[in-house]
């Protein structure tokens, strides 16, 4: 790999080409566009896999006996819905955004490392379809959760090396490399690759989240990559890094998951923030409220992230002077989010709405991000922390993060550039009625949670106590809702992309590098480079943001 100036990186010749046709998607093409929409792709489709395994879930807690799948099957069904929601949707469709976008967003002509980032895709597969094939397995894939703490993830009843927790741990692994290589590859780009012009405080709210997130994938990873390593030494090869007869320690497995588990929450997160800041100002023509604040905002998150895990340890034994200290960490990092949720508000606070189907996920994302914030800061502190502890009131307030801000923000995004990746617009129509379904869904199947954990029902399991049979038929309900919201939006985005309207280059009006090329842009982007000399979000003002493009 060899460096390259920042001068000759952003001035690097491309010889045009034509734009990628279908079967472009399944090669090892290393035009940041089509990996980026291989991302999206691949990572929706591995949300349909474990969105299935969800219901699963949900068809066997409607009623309090395990009369549906016996509880092995159970727990390597929640175990894999987890992983595979982490690992093959969450990290590898935001990948897929930032792979697309940034390039676009900050006037380059592709990322810095081409080839690093192709294969950086390609691993994705790979590992999802481990996870996948773990079924297959002597046993059955992994049964010990998302997070495979020992010693219960250490054991190997099959009694063969290739079990499903090996093949678990292994596909682990190689997200984690896949994941370094995209974070290197983007820090650099954005870094070094930024176009004439764009100091940092005219670069995009996007970007800067991307950034954000993609710092703490390389402080984080390697612990989460090494502990997994770890296990599967434990697991395998009969090394006793966390068995505590031998003078291990179970509690340092949590400590290398959790220093980057927690934060990956933000890894999540982050960019999401960073689409709701592109998409508030668009629909609402104002600027964003506090650029500035919002964008240095980000980075104080990442460093506050370093100093929250111990919070996922409370009840492990943690020392009180420690429980004290993550405590008001953990509440600490809620003033940076507060001032991003505070920012979009006064952003919205008398534009001129426009509620087309991307605004709408996002409104519906940030009032779902704010009820999470509120619970999470709850179980932020220890004495309710510990009193929740291993209930449904924690999967409730996690859902609503993961899926009620951070899927919702996700589907805002996909609607918000869907004309510019395919260069067709979609339909209003069934993007509003995967809306509706998507918020009416939300709302049944994790709002219960929160009252059935506050009644002591413990979480992980295939059977409860009759008393909690009214709050999980009404979770269950709302989880099929949540299964056929997807049906209008996988038509939606497969018949708008095939049979669509031809989409123009700025279909919504917004303002950003992105919407000065065609839809979908030449594989070079910029036949000439642009020279930026305004700040992204100039909504209401009359200053180009370019002075070569016409922006």
């Amino acid at each position: 790999m060899t460096q390259a100036s920042p001068e000759a990186l952003r001035d690097r010749e491309y010889p045009l080409t034509s734009l990628p046709n279908w079967r472009t998607f399944f090669s090892f093409s290393t035009d940041h566009k089509v990996i980026g929409i291989q991302y999206i792709v691949t990572a929706f489709f591995f949300f349909v896999v474990a969105g299935i395994f969800a219901m699963i879930m949900r068809g066997e807690l409607i009623t309090p006996e395990p009369d549906l799948v016996d509880r092995t099957v159970y727990n390597a069904l929640f175990t894999m819905h987890g992983t595979i929601m982490l690992f093959g949707w969450t990290f590898p469709v935001l990948a897929g955004f930032a792979n697309y976008l940034v390039p676009l967003m900050i006037g380059a002509r592709d990322m810095a490392f081409p080839r690093l980032n192709a294969v950086a895709f390609w691993m994705v597969p790979v590992f999802g379809i481990l996870f996948i094939l773990s079924f297959l397995a002597p046993g059955g894939p992994a049964q010990s959760g998302w997070w495979s703490y020992p010693p219960v993830s250490v054991q190997n009843p099959s009694g063969v090396l290739l079990n499903g927790e090996f093949l678990w741990l292994v596909a682990v692994a190689l997200s984690g490399v896949s994941s370094i290589m995209g974070a290197v590859n983007i820090v650099t780009t954005i870094v070094r690759m930024r176009c004439e012009g764009m100091g940092w405080f005219k670069t995009p709210a996007f970007v800067w989240t991307v950034m954000a997130a993609q710092i703490i994938q390389l402080f984080g990873l390697p612990a989460l990559t090494a502990g997994a390593v770890m296990l599967l030494f434990d697991l395998s090869f009969g090394t006793t890094f966390f068995d505590p007869s031998q003078g291990g320690s179970p509690v340092l497995y949590q400590h290398f998951f959790w220093f980057y588990s927690h934060p990956a929450v933000y890894v999540m997160i982050l960019p999401v923030f960073g689409i709701f800041s592109e998409v508030f100002p668009v629909y609402a023509r104002k600027p964003l409220f506090g650029y500035k604040v919002v964008v240095i905002s980000s980075m104080i998150i990442v460093a506050l992230s370093a100093v929250v895990w111990v919070h996922h340890m409370f009840a492990s034994g943690t020392p009180p002077w420690m429980r004290m200290l993550f405590m008001f960490s953990t509440m600490l990092i809620s003033v940076p989010t507060g001032i991003k949720v505070f920012a979009w508000v006064a952003t919205i606070w008398g534009g001129k709405l426009r509620l087309d189907t991307s605004m709408l996920f996002a409104l519906g994302g940030l009032v779902n991000f704010v009820f999470a914030g509120i619970t999470g800061i709850m179980l932020a502190s220890v004495p309710v922390d510990i009193h929740v502890n291993n209930t449904y009131f924690v999967v409730g307030h996690f859902h609503y993060v993961i899926y009620g801000a951070i899927v919702f923000g996700i589907y805002s995004g996909v609607y918000h550039w869907f004309p510019k990746m395919t260069g067709k617009m979609y339909y209003e129509g069934l993007g509003k009625l995967h809306f509706w379904l998507t918020m009416l869904g939300t709302t049944l199947n994790f709002l219960p949670m929160h009252p059935v954990g506050l009644m002591g029902m413990p979480r992980r399991v295939a059977s409860y106590d009759p008393e909690f049979a009214f709050w999980n038929v009404l979770a269950s309900i709302g989880g099929f809702i949540l299964g056929m919201s997807t049906i209008p939006f996988l038509l939606n985005m497969i018949g708008s992309w095939i049979n669509g309207e031809q989409a123009p280059a700025n279909p919504w009006r917004a303002i950003g590098l992105e919407w000065l090329v065609p839809s979908p842009p030449e594989h070079e982007n910029f036949e000439e480079l642009p020279v930026v000399v305004a700040e992204p979000y100039g909504y209401g003002k009359s200053e180009p943001l370019t002075e070569n493009l016409g922006g």
